[in-house]
């Protein structure tokens, strides 16, 4: 049920101290200004007197998001059960002819509404979803340029979030050179710094580490999802969502601002390919995307609330979603005898769909054209055999690939492919943010699936475009990382969407437990999972040697309930995820070994039969210590002692007897 009550609040007095606004320096180009109603802001009525400080509060379960504006200067706050999330933070835009939005401004309107919904996804951590907030909206006005425009705040129970809104006057465009939002976390704050695939370094705000090269963005930059973990116990994530015609988020430390960051627009892409931009020029009246920060009272809280993205997105665009199947996935070799023994293994396996990757068509940086097999591989038979068996198949493009995409999606829909695996995406300029929706919704008009890989960031468009069912955007194993690094990303990447991982069983190169690497397939959210990554069926011809097979044969990849047991970002995390009756529940920890203590409590009456998958004696190095299976008889009473070997982990199935 939705129920929307726009209606006027008055303005409170209100104190704040200011911060200063610093970013990038001025560049030439248009202004733009406002017309709420145009955006769903409500409509124009009388001024408000701003002689004094005044601001307005949205507040929903004990979270509240404030924007206040002291001395003229706009200004935003965060708390959850009184205690400061977000400290008193700068708002503002700065136009590219140097007109600065947010220093010197008047309220015109204060409107405020309260929206409750729930939502069904195609696939998800959750069945249902709840979309429940208090919104306030100003409509304000640029004392020096007459310039109106508008901010919006939200706060939901799991945080908080806030975008700027440009109006048109006539001349129907506006040229934003910097966005100038801050975030100044409390004293003692620790961020969970990444850029790129690197591995997550955990520092002060004032001292993210200086990255970039001649042909990237340059400076203490971070991408986003950016969590924080503050001294009175909260941990937050800042992410963003329904980015459209606009350039991906960075964040900065800010000189001379301990507690701070700042906004940095991406001029480049993140790899360094293609055109920079130092402007970002819109059509009026225009939304920026939303700048949201997840809040967890625990390390746990914090994963159960992440579908804020989500609900921040545009709805689906499809109408009909039936054809949109998440599930497994298992890279085949480049042959046809390997297309063919990947889908046996598939069907074996309890997998849906098979892949050929970089190399089926050519060398993928010299090959432009994606339309020919190469001659070991008889591609029509392959999809023809996948086809009888169930399977489906996804084939992989780089983007130099990509000149027609409506062409080549059209004609790879023809063959009966599934779905497209995108390499070496270029995202973070305005044209990147709009040539990848671009590609999800051409792919969708060709019900094909999408994942995007590289250095690609989510913001919330899964729900926009099912369709594009995931994206890499992370360090996976493709690197091999730590354990330290893979308890670290439930806290900080996959809060802002799904993440592509690539999990490996018995990959000699792991640096963690194969438990522990089974047990990412409940703890991750990844409705494309793409499994024993390096690997040939061969491999496990003999299954006796590999006793947590079954657990990825049952394990589902899209769930109707999901809850976090336990967690602290970087030492441990133990999630369960319930797909109709039964529940799959995933542990791991970093290079502690460590016992956990799990309630049962959220399983439903009756004796359920646990399946555990758990680290053996450990081995010389953790990937040879072996997988030991147990099964015993659990009820919601019982409290599971979940043990764990140095960066290891436990799988777990839960089925109702």
């Amino acid at each position: 049920m939705r129920t929307a009550g726009d209606q006027e609040e008055p303005i409170a007095d209100r104190g704040g101290r200011s911060q200063a606004l610093s970013r990038r320096g001025m560049l030439k180009g248009a202004a733009a200004t406002v017309g709420m109603a145009a955006v769903g802001l409500g409509t124009t009525r009388p001024a408000y007197a701003a002689d004094a400080p005044v601001s307005a509060t949205a507040r929903m379960g004990g979270t509240s998001i404030t924007m206040s504006v002291v001395d003229g200067a706009l200004r935003w706050s965060a708390a959850r059960g009184g205690k400061t999330v977000i400290d008193t933070s700068a708002l503002g835009l700065r136009l590219s002819d140097g007109t600065v939005l947010g220093s010197d401004v008047t309220v015109i309107e204060n409107r405020r509404c309260t929206v409750h919904d729930t939502w069904s996804p195609v696939y998800g951590r959750n069945a249902t979803v709840t979309d429940l907030y208090q919104e306030q909206r100003w409509s304000l006005k640029d004392t020096a340029s007459g310039i109106r425009f508008g901010v919006q705040v939200r706060a939901y129970r799991t945080g908080v979030a806030l975008r700027y809104v440009l109006l048109d006057t006539g001349t129907g465009t506006g040229t934003i050179a910097d966005e100038l939002t801050t975030f100044v976390f409390p004293d003692d704050t620790l961020v969970y710094s990444a850029r790129d695939e690197n591995a997550y370094v955990p520092v002060a705000p004032d001292a993210i580490p200086f990255t970039g090269t001649s042909s990237t963005d340059q400076g203490t930059l971070t991408d986003l999802p950016l969590t924080a973990t503050l001294s009175n116990g909260f941990i937050a994530c800042i992410c963003e969502s329904s980015r459209v015609n606009f350039p991906r988020l960075m964040l900065s430390s800010v000189p001379g601002q301990p507690g701070a960051l700042s906004a940095f627009l991406m001029e480049h892409t993140a790899r360094g390919t293609g055109s920079v931009d130092t402007t970002t020029t819109v059509t009026t009246p225009f939304a920026t995307p939303w700048r949201a920060v997840v809040i967890g009272s625990t390390h746990a809280e914090l994963l159960d609330n992440a579908e804020l993205v989500l609900n921040l997105a545009p709805e689906s665009a499809l109408t009909d979603t039936s054809w949109i199947k998440p599930g497994k996935v298992f890279r085949c070799e480049l042959s046809t005898a390997a297309g063919i023994s990947g889908v046996d293994f598939a069907v074996a396996r309890g997998l849906e769909y098979i892949e050929y990757d970089a190399g089926w068509y050519g060398p993928e940086f010299t090959t432009p054209d994606a339309t020919i097999p190469i001659a070991a591989i008889d591609l029509p038979s392959v999809i023809s055999y996948a086809a009888g068996k169930g399977i489906g198949v996804f084939l992989y493009v780089n983007r130099l690939a990509l000149t027609d995409a409506d062409s080549l999606f059209g004609l790879y829909k023809s063959w009966g492919v599934a779905g497209i695996k995108l390499g070496f995406i270029n995202d973070g300029t305005q044209a990147m943010t709009d040539q990848i929706i671009d590609w999800a919704r051409t792919a969708a008009e060709h019900r094909l699936l999408i994942d995007m890989h590289d250095d690609v960031r989510p913001f919330g468009y899964e729900r926009t475009y099912p369709n594009w069912i995931s994206l890499e955007g992370v360090r996976g194993n493709e690197q091999f990382p730590t354990a330290t690094h893979n308890v670290t990303l439930p806290f900080a990447r996959n809060i802002g969407g799904p993440l592509d991982y690539t999990i490996c069983y018995g990959q000699s190169r792991d640096k963690t437990t194969n438990a522990h690497q089974m047990a990412m397939a409940a703890v991750y959210y990844q409705p494309l999972n793409f499994l024993f990554w390096y690997d040939k069926p061969s491999k496990y011809a003999n299954t006796a040697n590999w006793p947590g097979l079954p657990w990825f044969n049952a394990v589902p990849t899209t769930w109707d309930e999901s809850r976090t047991l336990a967690g602290s970002i970087g030492e441990y995390v133990a999630v369960a995820r319930r797909n109709d009756s039964t529940w799959y529940l995933g542990a791991m920890t970093n290079e502690t070994a460590r016992t956990l203590s799990i309630p049962l409590s959220f399983l439903g009456d009756g004796t359920y039969t646990a399946t555990v998958y758990a680290d053996g004696t450990p081995g010389t190095s953790p990937y040879r210590t072996p997988v030991v299976v147990s099964t015993q008889t659990v009820t919601s009473e019982t409290t599971l002692d979940v043990a764990m070997a140095d960066a290891g982990g436990q799988a777990i199935i839960l089925k109702p007897n």
